[in-house]
């Protein structure tokens, strides 16, 4: 059986992402005729065309777009195993593509990814913050934080700490429209919307056996917190927010916490990756730097809001 023209592979899965055999051959180190030879010979050899080539642009055909996320797995496994075998005897260094969440990459990423930094200065990493679910393999993204429920899928998945979330109103919100006791009274309130894929996601509550649903009526549905904190600070309503977003004004009494004494489901924050096992030494060092360190912070935040109470 003949060898994989893993020179080839990785030409072609350069040239689709830079988009161009010149950006691909500065990114390999190869002259820009190497890379177009190397394709080439790839495609003879599999008897199909990876690339439509034209004066001006260079674009991924349909079969070399079917082919393209296997050919970046084999490249990444390459690439990690070549690291794995010099982790002995280099510092950590190159690029690492991290994805999270708006909120919670605003608000709880810049110190612990700054105290890596500081420990592995030869590492570079890239954030993408975004409400958006990404698609590591596709994309390219190395690490991807997400909160929540996980989908069957054939991504690595560490489950790093459960994110608290509560029903939170200001003061002044409850002093003009009064103070739900129970659920369903949230029905005659402004009860702002907060998802991610649909415009108004149910909210189930559980109290000793009892259980009660409630669908957010608007006028605000959004799938960003940020926005909903100062419209609450303001008294524009009611929301169910992760604690993280709010933890500022809850410390202040600027929001409280109400309908205490009911629970709702619980979410977690998970760190995923991309199938391959073998990852190269950088990105094994910063997931278990973010589980061991994200953990703290959250089990941290948790227990400081939790001794608030209500003020």
């Amino acid at each position: 059986m003949a060898l994989p023209d893993y020179e080839g592979w990785a030409c072609f899965v350069a040239v689709a992402d830079g988009g161009s055999f010149t950006a691909a051959a500065a990114s390999l180190g190869l002259s820009k005729a190497s890379v177009s030879k190397a394709v080439t010979r790839l495609e003879a050899s599999l008897g199909i065309t990876l690339l439509h080539r034209s004066s001006r642009v260079v674009a991924v055909s349909t079969a070399g777009a079917g082919l393209l996320d296997e050919a970046r797995a084999m490249v990444a496994a390459a690439t990690a195993a070549t690291e794995a075998a010099r982790v002995d005897r280099v510092d950590l260094a190159g690029p690492i593509r991290l994805a999270a969440p708006m909120s919670f990459g605003i608000k709880v990423l810049g110190p612990p990814l700054a105290a890596f930094l500081d420990k592995h200065p030869a590492v570079e990493i890239e954030v993408l913050l975004s409400d958006a679910r990404h698609d590591p393999v596709a994309e390219g993204i190395d690490l991807t934080l997400r909160i929540a429920p996980l989908a069957d899928s054939s991504l690595l998945a560490r489950t790093i700490a459960p994110v608290a979330a509560s029903v939170l109103a200001s003061p002044t919100y409850l002093a003009q429209r009064g103070t739900p006791k129970h659920p369903l009274d949230l029905a005659g309130h402004r009860l702002v919307g907060y998802g991610h894929r649909q415009r108004a996601m149910p909210l189930h509550f559980q109290r000793k056996g009892e259980e009660a649903t409630v669908l957010p009526s608007g006028p605000l549905f959004t799938n960003n917190g940020d926005i909903v904190v100062p419209l609450l600070v303001a008294g524009g309503g009611i929301a169910v927010l992760p604690d993280f977003i709010a933890a500022d004004e809850l410390a202040s009494g600027a929001l409280v916490r109400i309908l205490t004494d009911w629970s709702m489901p619980q979410a977690h924050l998970h760190l995923l990756s991309p199938p391959s096992r073998l990852r190269p030494a950088r990105v094994r060092a910063l997931s278990d730097y973010l589980v061991d360190n994200l953990k703290l912070s959250c089990t941290g935040a948790h227990e400081q809001l939790a001794a608030l109470g209500n003020r």
